[in-house]
């Protein structure tokens, strides 16, 4: 903002010259004092100039005594699980309410390093949706894993200076904090010059450890588990995050730990929602409705994906209806069972009305980020398992979570050693190929709980390296998924008997792509269908977004990376077969 703006907003406010748009009898929605209170809303050059007086407006819009709230925050995201390109991700989260989001592109940039990190600022400059960045912490997420890029201080430098840059993502590596790793306290550093924030990733830390956490400037979390927890965190200084997303869903299990004294501190989030979750249910109004409906006081949780993430991301021009803050806001009938939102304004302009958005979002072509595959020799030979013993471990699937179980199972062997398949059981096979660096790295192990009977599904997007990982009970189906993914540069695919079932092509770094999001979710959504109809996947989970999460070495107990089964717990590598 500059003088001359703000000149002209002072007499727009004053009723010295006619403001460009008035919402009249709208039910104005007080996030500050969390009631509400009828009155006309004026509008100049995107910035509400109030509420107080009768004026003249250029534009005038009846909301005949509908609730008018400001546009909701998604606290922390990652763009890239919704599949979607950020133009795309704007059409298709603006309709249900979200107009601002802080996202951590993690994903992409443990692909393609800081090509991906432009690529995101750029996609997603001149479109509807506010996008703020978080510069990410961890890439890799762990030395314990091959991804495409390594980002250390000298890389955040670079960008953190960004204006939408606001500080650091979620920071997963706790042991690093901890020990006073100089390369982390390094990272750390870069945000404390600029005073920005520093996002969290702490599930069950407790305790000292959580005190040198806190003490180390990390001022957020989305990973509690209790209600417990959220109170712990909160009485150290944290913002604690309900998420909402597709295989990750919290929201319920921490509302408890929620209450009108602790509520300042509270965020709402989705992190990882894919694009049919999004269509199906909505956005981080989805969340939202879940609290409101579950006993959350309407305002209390509307304030939460409001003036909070504003105030705790320092975005002083949004967050409530006030004269000075931008006019981003909805239209809704009512409060009182959720948040469904009616008409959406970006900057006092209508951008979406009953669930469809008005006008598309500007595209920007990807650069740099495609085509993101070098696998070294692979062949069914790599995902030879002979673990030494009849005893072994196995990845437990815990269905409405990333975190896993560390259990164990007796298996059958052929004389060579080699895990032999039984029907009978639902334990498979599960493989992670590094594709970044032509290693020729494959981490092979067993799993229960998936539920598949007779094929493979394989996908390039495995938090957080995203190399490929494929699940199967018989090695040609896994080899043939495998090869679909290196032919089309990524995306998720499903063998079964030799034959292709479907495959979601990603072209963006393996994780994304420009297709529109109607094309997406349309093929995800037949995806889904083979998957239960075709390979009987486990009707309590995700096939493809828990699928995910099992590579991902930084989330509790058992994990599978490209260099082997990995101990969350102990944090370390672990052999599988079990001594007796």
């Amino acid at each position: 903002m500059n003088k001359e703006m703000t000149s002209e907003l002072i007499d727009a406010a004053m009723g010295r010259i006619l403001c460009d748009l008035v919402i009249r009898n709208a039910r104005v929605v007080d996030v500050c004092n969390r009631n509400s209170f009828m009155a006309d809303v004026y509008i100049t050059d995107g910035m509400i100039v109030g509420f107080d007086g009768d004026r003249k407006a250029k534009e005038e819009i009846d909301a005949a005594g509908r609730f008018l709230l400001p546009g909701l925050i998604d606290a922390h995201c990652h763009i890239e699980s919704s599949h979607l390109s950020p133009s795309e991700f704007s059409d298709a989260v603006i309709p249900c309410g979200t107009t601002t989001v802080i996202a951590d592109p993690h994903e992409i940039c443990n692909v393609t390093g800081l090509d991906g990190m432009k690529y995101m600022l750029d996609a997603s400059e001149n479109i509807p949706l506010s996008v703020f960045l978080m510069f990410p912490s961890c890439v890799p997420a762990t030395p314990f894993e091959h991804a495409g890029a390594v980002l250390t201080a000298a890389e955040i430098e670079k960008f953190i200076d960004n204006p939408r840059v606001l500080g650091l993502g979620e920071m997963m590596n706790y042991p690093g904090v901890a020990s006073c790793n100089a390369a982390v306290l390094d990272k750390l550093e870069s945000a404390y010059k600029r005073k920005k924030n520093i996002d969290g990733h702490a599930p069950s830390i407790k305790g000292p450890a959580l005190d040198g956490y806190r003490a180390a400037g990390i001022t957020t979390d989305h990973e509690c588990e209790t209600p417990e927890e959220l109170v712990d965190k909160v009485r150290k200084g944290m913002y604690v995050m309900l998420r909402e997303g597709t295989a990750c869903r919290n929201v319920l299990q921490l509302l408890p730990g929620v209450n009108e004294k602790n509520s300042g501190r509270i965020l709402f989030c989705t992190d990882d929602r894919q694009p049919q979750s999004i269509v199906e249910d909505g956005h981080v109004n989805y969340g939202i409705s879940l609290a409101i409906q579950n006993g959350l006081d309407p305002y209390t949780a509307i304030s939460m994906a409001t003036l909070n993430a504003s105030i705790c991301y320092g975005l002083s021009d949004r967050g409530m209806i006030a004269p000075g803050f931008r006019a981003d806001f909805i239209l809704t009938s009512s409060i009182e069972n959720g948040i469904k939102a009616e008409e959406v304004f970006i900057k006092g302009k209508k951008v979406a009305e009953n669930g469809r958005i008005i006008s598309k979002a500007p595209h920007t072509r990807p650069v740099n980020v495609s085509g993101k595959m070098d696998v070294k020799e692979f062949s069914a030979g790599k995902l030879s398992f002979r673990p030494g013993s009849d005893h072994v471990k196995v990845i437990d699937i815990i269905p409405g979570g990333v975190v896993t179980g560390n259990g164990n199972c007796w298996i059958k062997r052929d004389e060579k050693g080699e895990w032999v398949h039984e029907d009978r059981k639902d334990i498979l096979k599960l493989a992670v190929i590094e594709r970044h660096h032509g290693t020729g790295n494959v981490g092979v192990g067993l799993i229960r709980g998936y539920g598949m009977k007779h094929g493979a599904v394989a996908t390039s997007i495995a938090h957080d390296s995203h190399n490929i990982i494929v699940i199967g009970d018989n090695n040609e189906d896994m080899v043939a998924a495998v090869n679909r993914l290196i032919e089309t540069g990524g995306g998720i695919t499903m063998f079964k008997d030799g034959r292709e079932l479907g495959t979601h092509v990603l072209e963006i770094a393996g994780l994304m792509t420009d297709q529109p999001l109607n094309e997406v979710t349309e093929c995800l959504v037949r995806m889904h269908e083979i998957a239960d109809k075709e390979l009987a996947v486990n009707k309590a989970i995700d096939p493809f977004m828990t699928l995910c999460f099992m590579a991902l070495p930084v989330i509790p107990s058992l994990k599978l990376t490209d260099c082997g089964l990995f101990d969350v717990d102990s944090f370390s590598f672990t052999d599988p077969g079990i001594k007796e």
